[in-house]
């Protein structure tokens, strides 16, 4: 597409457009829904402003209901189109940033980040330093730490859900042979404490075979996203956590994440591990493997 000229209008074209808004406007005023008829005015306002500040053209309106109708097609029970996008123009983070208030207490609360498209709901239980890895490739790496609430109060039995790509950039769900690796759920214990093994994170780039990878290759942005391990930890009167860690060597957060998701308080540090040395659990790995720490504060539900 090419740039289209700012260029003044008169009074009367603007009044026209500007009636047409208000029109769109009032057409939801009779919506049962109080928090619906709010959302559809906003969101029809703010759409034709910026159809107006560009002057938008009807090639341009078209070309994107065909990127739209394309990334509808391309997305099946294995990948989702519409969270890339919504992902990489930096509405997931957005909306996290709305909907997970900064909470503060004894310890401030762990930073919420994006949940991604590569999340599934039946995950194998393990026990505490059980694996995750089930077979991915990579190199292990032990994580560990506490759950507490913002008065460094202990939260047992907290759920935690965690999933991660092989050393490939790849999820088991993007393989087409059913593998179920690379994720697990386990609990923390009576004191709060919880630890697994998993695999050291590696840098992958998002599916960018679609229009949402066309799109960023158009305006020069890479696809690849910070090494990262995904979170997902809920318990009762708390607020479900939404979150990754990233490491703090990783090269790629100097260059940017493809999605925005990296937080100052979720880079930790992955310490590497000679091979042949002891390991927490006294597990015997031939090669080397890093360990880290992530302690996780949950805030109330009500915050």
């Amino acid at each position: 597409m090419t740039e289209t000229a700012h260029r003044s209008i008169s009074r009367e074209q603007a009044a026209i457009e500007q009636a047409l808004t208000e029109e769109l406007v009032a057409s939801f005023a009779h919506a049962e829904d109080r928090r619906l008829r709010q959302l559809m005015g906003a969101l029809t306002r703010h759409l034709h402003a910026f159809i107006r500040e560009v002057r938008l053209t009807e090639h341009e309106w078209n070309t994107a209901i065909a990127f739209l109708t394309e990334a509808g097609q391309i997305t099946d029970d294995r990948r989702q189109e519409y969270i890339l996008l919504s992902d990489v123009l930096g509405a997931s983070m957005q909306t996290i940033a709305v909907n997970n208030e900064a909470v503060y207490g004894a310890s401030s609360a762990t930073e919420a980040t994006v949940f991604g498209p590569f999340f599934t709901e039946d995950a194998p239980e393990i026990p505490i330093g059980g694996d995750i890895a089930g077979g991915a490739h990579g190199q292990p790496c032990w994580v560990e730490g506490t759950v507490t609430d913002t008065e460094g109060n202990p939260v047992p039995g907290a759920r935690i859900e965690v999933w991660e790509a092989d050393d490939e950039g790849f999820y088991d769900v993007q393989y087409s042979d059913g593998r179920v690796a690379g994720r697990a759920r386990l609990a923390s214990d009576a004191q709060g404490r919880y630890a697994f093994w998993g695999l050291t994170p590696t840098p992958y780039p998002i599916p960018h075979d679609g229009p949402v990878g066309r799109m960023l290759a158009a305006t020069g942005r890479s696809p690849v996203r910070a090494a990262h391990l995904h979170f997902m930890v809920t318990a009762p009167k708390l607020r479900t956590l939404v979150t990754h860690i990233f490491v703090k060597d990783d090269p790629q957060i100097a260059i940017g994440d493809s999605v925005f998701g990296v937080k100052d308080s979720l880079i930790k540090e992955f310490h590497t591990q000679a091979a042949g040395a002891p390991t927490p659990d006294g597990r015997r790995l031939e090669g080397d493997w890093s360990r880290t720490r992530f302690d996780i504060v949950l805030a109330p539900a009500d915050a």
